[in-house]
């Protein structure tokens, strides 16, 4: 199993030193998403301070771009990265993609299809040669003069990995993609009886199984090196756990284990802003499903034995900043298990 770091939140003009110590440490990857900083860029500065760790994004928001366009930035990370880049590719919601990026969303299951084939049909063409010819209900790609044509990429085209929750969505990553980005708010149950059929029917509808196909394990981690460092790990993760059980999308996890109710009441609250509120009503039991929290050495065997034979690689993931160290020692237990 690969352990790759994975960075939510920072500092664009710090992310190619932080990057360079992660592949100092060892991790296996380097990931980085897009919240408030560009990812592809992110990516850039990263590739040009580090030789051997792999590069991707976790996610880039598919829907605020078009296939073009994003062919284009992942193709030349590629050669940037020498062949380290994985493209990680993500719906969003609804909200987000109509009011933040003004961007139009309809299908979305069906969209990330299209949009996947749709780069890989660009990428085929400038492979080989061929007449790029892509006619779909989304986006037409009909024109590629030898002006805008890069050519052929020495390293192949990047991997392309799907973030998703939903089945419809989870389908689709197994029928087009290289691999599948668990998102942080998935339990090992719904892993296990959920997300994982749906990967396989997305593979037998491609004629091919799960042999070779890359599965980001997900969970929360809360840890700490002390005490009132893992308190505040599991106030804030709480917090990210109520947000996310606030989002209609999300609401089939909790569904599963039965806490529909928990779902409409944290919508109720996130409509009027209560955001600190929201955060009460993740008790002990919601937690521990959704994450893995203790100690560094406790948080990698309970990684492993939750998701080390499902899982091909693990994200070292939270959602707040903290000290490298406690993530380092998450790391050489993970290695060491």
């Amino acid at each position: 199993m690969k352990v790759d770091s994975v960075e939510v939140t920072y500092d664009p003009r710090e992310i190619g030193e932080t990057a360079r110590q992660a592949e100092a440490v060892g991790y296996d990857g380097f990931w980085v998403a897009e919240t408030k900083h560009d990812p592809f860029l992110a990516v850039s500065v990263a590739a040009a301070r580090t030789e051997r760790v792999e590069l991707g994004t976790s996610i880039a928001v598919a829907f605020a771009r078009n296939p073009m366009s994003t062919a284009v930035l992942a193709n030349d990370l590629q050669l940037l990265s020498g062949g380290r880049f994985a493209l990680g590719l993500g719906s969003q919601v609804e909200p987000h993609i109509t009011k933040r990026f003004g961007m139009p969303w309809s299908k979305p299951a069906a969209r990330m299809r299209e949009f996947v084939t749709a780069m890989r049909a660009i990428w085929h063409s400038w492979e080989t040669g061929d007449r790029l010819n892509f006619r779909g209900e989304f986006s037409t790609h009909t024109v590629m003069t030898p002006f805008f044509d890069p050519g052929p990429n020495p390293h192949g085209p990047p991997k392309v990995l799907l973030a998703g929750v939903g089945e419809l969505m989870t389908e689709v990553a197994g029928e087009v993609a290289d691999g599948f980005l668990c998102h942080s708010f998935t339990t090992e149950r719904y892993l296990r009886e959920v997300t994982v059929p749906a990967l396989e029917r997305g593979r037998a509808k491609a004629g091919k199984d799960l042999t070779g196909f890359e599965i980001s394990g997900p969970s929360f981690i809360a840890t700490g090196n002390t005490e009132e460092e893992l308190a505040a790990a599991v106030v804030d993760t709480k917090r990210q756990i109520a947000f996310y059980g606030s989002t209609p999308s999300y609401r089939k996890v909790l569904d599963l284990h039965g806490w529909g109710e928990l779902h409409e009441e944290l919508h109720r609250m996130s409509r009027r802003q209560q955001w600190d509120e929201m955060t009460s009503l993740i008790d002990d039991d919601v937690l521990h499903a959704f994450a893995v929290v203790g100690e560094p050495e406790k948080v990698a065997g309970e990684l492993l034995a939750r998701f080390g034979d499902v899982a091909t690689r693990v994200p070292c993931y939270a959602p707040y900043r903290g000290d490298p160290e406690r993530w380092n020692r998450v790391f050489a237990a993970l290695r060491a298990g």
